[in-house]
């Protein structure tokens, strides 16, 4: 059988050569560029081969080509897949590296991105055109695609103020499993194919329904006059009395906990957003654990500084709420919004942004969470948190690694939206939250997956409806097998396979984290209800239509109007658990919600002699990034 693919492969390569579409093999210097990862998990993932495709005709072809043979392609724009989704062991390649180009057109108020385009050349058009106060809801990492941000949902800087990146859409330019070029709209009609897959595609979209080629956004602006963002970053190393008392109880760093517990649980006005980062670095041995806090505030500084002083109290003993205040008002300024997209931006993640380069790989592993903020739910959630980077720095002793929980801040205007409103369902979250593990010699990867199992086996009751995960941040462990489609859509699931059902029914893009066909759930078929038909001229199955309560030949009118898929055109109320069990009918119940990790298989089975005589070309001169800082956009080549 792996004959036969790699023949149709080859035969596919060949026709895509004569089409002048640039197509690079295994040991040629593109293919290396674009198949080295920062991840070394994922250091053996080799495809056939790697296509850049120059324009949609191209896209267009590669798909046409590819799905005539069966051959699996896999879809990448910038790359930053945590679970590796951006690479591939088999097929083809799809890089979209080549369509980056971006649009501005402030008269009608929108931006125009294709889909291979990454946040530092989008933000670079505001910074050249000088267009203070103007705000593209994009991500906070200029290196991330905009592909898989906006299809994801999309958490930016200014997701409280704005929406999520997928609210601020217009329009959608995808090519679908028939190699056809689809646009679809804000202002599609909800009941209608088009509108149904508007919707999908804005938080359910990465990989599932075809290869998004080009994206149309709304322009935004800051609500204040000056077009200004207060923006800063402090690192927290609280201190400890523990030593000094020579008491078990360390009543500094009960201090620093019931600080951060107030911090997480209060109430934000939707103009600030400010990010954490819980360290536990086992070079640094000062303190038992670190905070990193990066602000980002639509405002005057000094509206800041009151807004800071009322939230967090005027105590300021050490590890006091006051000051953390200070702190937060000392390492902050206000500056212009072109600047802070330019420079500060940059600086603020500038650890995540060199982690994503494969100049350095190290080994990593991710798990995420979506948490609300009442206050006893955020007790328990820091509580473990700090427990386990104790159990992280014993069990790795000597070791070097890092253990870093980073809580990004969302809710605000996001939550505001319905749940329905797309197919991104978490919106009633606060903080989406993941666990990164980081570490450079490979005999430890074992332990470093059973710390990571234990761990997040301890925080997923406190997630929303206790599974609920970002799939911006997915868990490589999940599958469609073991309930991946739930953990990141919930009850959007069934709806979601509906779209696939009409708009790639061959499941062609088809990957382990992706939206499966309805007639692949397993269910037990549900009695058809009376007039229920499918008709010779309808390629939908009768179960679609019933799922709608319509006949083929009912007018979509009877589903109501307001957002796409108003809770009465599904037949009742909507629910987060279909079954007691939160599992929807027929799916496949599992005692564990793994499935087992066999690290041999995912590190190193794909090595091949061509990995073996490989040498990573140089993409950009990075030598020196990390000694000296990443400056702005033109340090990453923007």
């Amino acid at each position: 059988m792996a004959g036969i693919e790699r023949m149709a492969g080859e035969f596919v390569i060949e026709e895509l050569k004569k089409k002048k579409i640039p197509v690079f093999l295994p040991g040629e210097t593109e293919y290396e560029r674009s198949v080295a990862n920062a991840n070394l998990l994922y250091r053996f993932t080799r495809p056939l081969c790697v296509v850049q495709p120059k324009n949609v005709d191209h896209v267009q072809t590669i798909v046409k080509e590819a799905k005539d043979r069966g051959v699996p392609i896999t879809i990448k724009c910038g790359g930053h897949s945590y679970a590796g989704f951006s690479t591939t062991d088999k097929g083809i390649s799809l890089d979209l590296l080549n369509m980056n180009r971006v649009e501005i057109d402030v008269q009608s108020n929108t931006v125009t991105l294709q889909g291979g385009a990454q946040w530092g050349h989008v933000y670079k058009q505001l910074v050249n055109n000088r267009m203070n106060g103007f705000i593209i809801n994009g991500g906070r990492c200029p290196t991330v695609g905009v592909g898989g941000f906006l299809l994801g949902g999309g958490l930016g800087p200014f997701t409280r103020s704005f929406g999520m990146g997928c609210d601020t859409l217009k329009e959608i330019t995808i090519v679908t499993a028939d190699g056809k070029k689809v646009t679809v709209k804000d202002t599609d009609n909800p009941d209608s194919p088009e509108g149904k897959l508007f919707w999908a595609l804005c938080g359910a979209g990465g990989g599932n329904f075809g290869v998004v080629v080009e994206f149309k956004m709304y322009l935004q602006k800051l609500s204040n006059k000056n077009g200004s963002v207060v923006a800063g970053r402090y690192t927290w190393f609280p201190k400890s009395d523990k030593e000094r008392s020579n008491k078990t109880k360390d009543k500094l760093m009960d201090k620093f906990m019931d600080t951060m517990n107030g911090f997480y649980a209060t109430r934000w006005p939707d103009q600030v957003t400010i990010d954490t980062s819980w360290i536990c670095d086992l070079k640094e041995t000062s303190s038992e654990l670190a905070v990193r806090f990066l602000v980002y505030y639509d405002g005057t500084k000094e509206d800041f500084e009151k807004l800071i002083a009322d939230k967090l109290g005027a105590d300021k003993a050490e590890n006091g709420g006051g000051k953390l205040a200070e702190q937060l008002t000392r390492r902050s300024m206000s500056e212009k919004s072109t600047r802070f997209l330019h420079e500060t931006l940059v600086s603020q993640w500038s650890e995540e942004t060199i982690k994503a380069f494969p100049t350095d790989p190290t080994f990593k592993l991710y798990s995420s969470f979506v948490f609300k903020n009442d206050l006893e739910r955020i007790k328990k959630i820091t509580s473990i948190i700090r427990e386990e980077m104790a159990v992280f720095r014993s069990r790795f002793a000597g070791e070097s690694g890092l253990l870093q929980v980073t809580w990004i801040h969302s809710g605000g205007k996001a939550s505001r939206k319905d749940r329905s409103a797309s197919a991104f369902r978490w919106r009633d979250g606060v903080y989406q939250t993941y666990i990164m593990l980081d570490w450079k010699e490979k005999w430890m990867e074992g332990e470093m997956r059973d710390f990571l199992k234990a761990f997040k086996n301890k925080l997923r009751p406190f997630s929303i409806m206790s599974r609920a995960a970002f799939i911006n941040f997915p868990d490589e462990v999940l599958s469609s097998a073991t309930g991946a489609e739930r953990t990141y859509y919930g009850n959007d699931t069934k709806n979601l396979r509906l779209v696939k059902q009409q708009w790639d029914p061959d499941n062609f893009f088809k990957w382990k984290q992706g939206i499966k066909l309805p007639q692949t759930a397993k269910k037990t078929p549900a009695k058809a209800k009376r007039g229920s038909k499918t008709s010779a001229a309808s390629p939908i199955p009768a179960e679609v239509f019933n799922a709608f309560n319509l006949s083929p030949g009912a007018s979509s009118a009877s589903l109501g109007a307001g957002n796409a898929f108003n809770i009465n055109a599904f037949g009742g109320p909507e629910r987060d658990f279909d079954r007691k069990d939160g599992l929807m009918d027929g799916d496949a119940v599992s005692s564990d919600d793994e499935s087992p990790v066999n690290e041999q298989d995912l590190t190193d089975e794909l090595a091949t002699k061509q990995w073996e005589n490989y040498t990573l070309p140089p993409a950009r001169s990075l030598m020196n990034l990390g000694s000296r800082g990443v400056l702005g956009l033109t340090d990453l080549g923007f």
